[in-house]
């Protein structure tokens, strides 16, 4: 008797599928950081930025001449709650901002000649409300993560992840909830600068979501698709599809993070392509950076979510390829007595 794919077996075996980092190219950049002329190590994170890009490229000499800024926006139906400050209608006008150029993202990617992509995902249509019902069926859920794996379309050499959507910051305290445990209080934060009546909401949202789902919760997929949202899945799929094609990622904060949560929970290795831009001031964001085994490229305070702190941190990345490839030698500097 032939017995049906369920669709997450698809997702299970691409997670199985993932390369290695690229043990040649690291050593052929390791090799030329040692002539370079400075003292080993001077240019600290810098250096462990390029052989990074390299292990993930694939390249002795990495780029970052294609990078793209990938925003997923989302509704929710748990922001029915009132655990925003905003209304859900907001979501649409701000994807209508970015599209204008009118956002902060704009302006970072026009700086650091960046691409930028806004995925919309049935905003007309928002999730189930996590605290009465699944958030999406299993169908559902892996469609939206082979729709974010589309991201990596355009061939990027590097890849940024943000999100927009009204309610999301309280998804992702579900879903961390449900990977790390604890107290559903450690995972929720003010947000979109939430007063305290709101932030009591958000916890009780998160803290009722996870309990109807408890039973469910040991599969990191069934995480995924009972209290995520269609851009987490989307995000999740992005990341991975990066992976399969060796695209290095920049996580940018706290919503992204949890749909990368999701995936190294699948797989403790399936993070080792992404590097934290930065830490965002939502509360519980260090916390999952830490448990995620990332340190942030920078840490300015920022929190809109969009991509932006991980656009900016491109900029961090080219520095860093620049150094590397532009930067004299010992022998092409006539530098004599290294030892």
């Amino acid at each position: 008797m032939n017995v049906p794919t369920r669709p997450f077996n698809d997702i299970r075996a691409l997670v199985g599928a993932m390369p290695g980092p690229d043990a040649a190219a690291l050593a052929a950049v390791r090799a030329r950081e040692a002539e370079l002329a400075k003292p080993v190590g001077s240019l600290g994170r810098l250096e462990e930025i390029v052989e990074w890009l390299a292990a993930w490229q694939g390249a002795a000499r990495p780029r970052v001449e294609a990078p793209l800024v990938a925003i997923f926006a989302g509704a929710h139906g748990v922001a029915a709650n009132d655990v925003s400050r905003f209304p859900p209608s907001a979501t649409q006008a701000m994807v209508a901002n970015f599209s204008s150029g009118g956002a902060a993202i704009n302006q970072i990617c026009k700086t650091f000649d960046i691409s930028l992509k806004v995925f919309e995902l049935a905003l007309e249509r928002p999730t189930g409300d996590i605290t009465r019902e699944a958030a999406l069926d299993e169908k559902a859920c892996a469609a939206t993560m082979a729709f974010g794996m589309e991201a990596l379309a355009s061939k990027p050499d590097l890849l940024c992840v943000g999100e927009m959507g009204v309610g999301a910051t309280t998804i992702a305290a579900a879903i961390d909830h449900a990977l790390f445990g604890g107290e559903a209080e450690d995972w929720v934060g003010r947000g979109a600068s939430v007063d305290d009546a709101r932030l009591r909401r958000k916890a009780d949202a998160v803290r009722a979501a996870v309990a109807r789902h408890r039973e469910h919760l040991s599969d990191p997929l069934e995480v995924l698709r009972r209290l995520g949202g269609r851009e987490i899945a989307a995000m999740a799929g992005a990341i991975l599809a990066a992976r399969l094609q060796r695209v290095p990622v920049l996580l940018d904060g706290f919503v992204v993070c949890s749909a990368a949560a999701v995936l190294q929970a699948l797989d403790g290795r399936a993070l080792d392509h992404c590097l934290a831009a930065h830490v965002a001031a939502e509360s519980a964001h260090a916390e999952v950076l830490r448990r995620l085994g990332k340190t942030s490229l920078v840490d300015l305070g920022m929190r809109l979510g969009d991509g932006s702190g991980a656009a900016l941190a491109v900029g961090i990345v080219k520095c860093a390829v620049a150094c590397h490839d532009g930067m004299a030698t010992f022998a092409e500097a006539g530098v004599v007595g290294k030892e």
